[in-house]
């Protein structure tokens, strides 16, 4: 009996480790879903933002309307950095968390197994016992239940061992999963607002630099009825250096196109916020509290 105590006592930490792994993974899967979520709304609500400052530009005189572009397409490139952000979340770390949900349920149903083969061996040993406490003279009864003993004894010995092996490799791949997915996630971050970072201080520059003075010179002399009284700064170069990791080929494209498909995710976004995630990773559970 102590064999099977000491069994038990083993399966309830692989048990433990497995239910630990269930919520924890289903609560940083939730979190993080919800979180790309957001980053993505926040990318959709910049590009609105950024047309915005292009049509109120168009109202301006030349040296604010030329700076107000400049500082937009500043803005839309941003956007184009947090939209490559959003698709490397949703596939290194929200997609990897998700398919815990498939690998956690094989787990379990070991688990279960096991404790199938680990109740015949306790009933084995009570029917053991009771017969050798009514019928201690029958040897041939009390072999046959020893043999049958040994038996569920032996099955419940591998089982364990091959539980244990499962539970180890499990545990190895966890440990990675988590290593990775985390540093996936802090080196998305990193590259995005490096980059933004980057292109937030060019958008800086370009309001530093913006004349009031030549600005209100050249609207009171429109109100005087003279025009054309200078030309206005050109537009900024756009075109990114070669050293950028992210392409922003077609850039004025994909603003476009998320412009033109902006209800649609926002509509999405919103029916997914209210689906769980966790529902991947946790079948039935109750979701983690936001």
């Amino acid at each position: 009996m102590s064999i099977v105590l000491s069994r038990d006592s083993r399966v309830r930490v692989m048990e433990n480790t497995v239910t630990n792994a269930e919520k924890y993974f289903g609560q940083f899967c939730s979190l993080l879903a919800a979180y790309t979520c957001r980053t993505a709304r926040l990318r959709d609500k910049a590009d609105q933002l950024v047309k915005q400052l292009t049509d109120f530009a168009n109202t301006e005189n030349p040296e604010l309307r030329a700076t107000v572009r400049n500082f937009a397409q500043d803005l839309a490139k941003v956007q184009d950095y947090r939209h490559a952000e959003v698709e490397r979340l949703e596939t290194k770390v929200v997609s990897p968390l998700k398919l815990y949900g498939a690998h956690i349920k094989q787990t379990r149903a070991e688990i279960k197994k096991f404790k199938q083969v680990q109740k015949n061996e306790i009933k084995q040993l009570e029917k053991l016992e009771k017969l050798r406490q009514k019928s201690p003279l029958d040897r041939q009864m009390i072999s046959q239940a020893e043999t049958s003993v040994q038996r569920a004894s032996a099955d419940a010995s591998r089982t364990t061992h091959q539980l244990e092996e499962m539970i180890d490799t499990f545990q190895k791949q966890k440990l990675k999963d988590l290593q990775k997915i985390f540093s996936d996630f802090v080196t998305i971050e990193m590259v995005f607002h490096a980059k933004a970072v980057e292109v937030y201080s060019s958008a800086f520059q370009i309001l530093e630099s913006y004349d009031l003075e030549r600005d209100l010179e050249d609207f009171r002399a429109k109100m005087h009825g003279v025009y054309g009284h200078y030309n206005a700064r050109p537009l900024k170069d756009t075109m990114p250096s070669p050293a950028v990791s992210w392409a922003l080929t077609g850039q004025s494209t994909q603003t476009t196109i998320r412009s033109q498909r902006r209800d649609e995710e926002e509509e999405s976004t919103e029916h997914s916020a209210e689906e769980d995630p966790v529902e991947d990773l946790r079948g039935q559970g109750q979701a983690p509290q936001q």
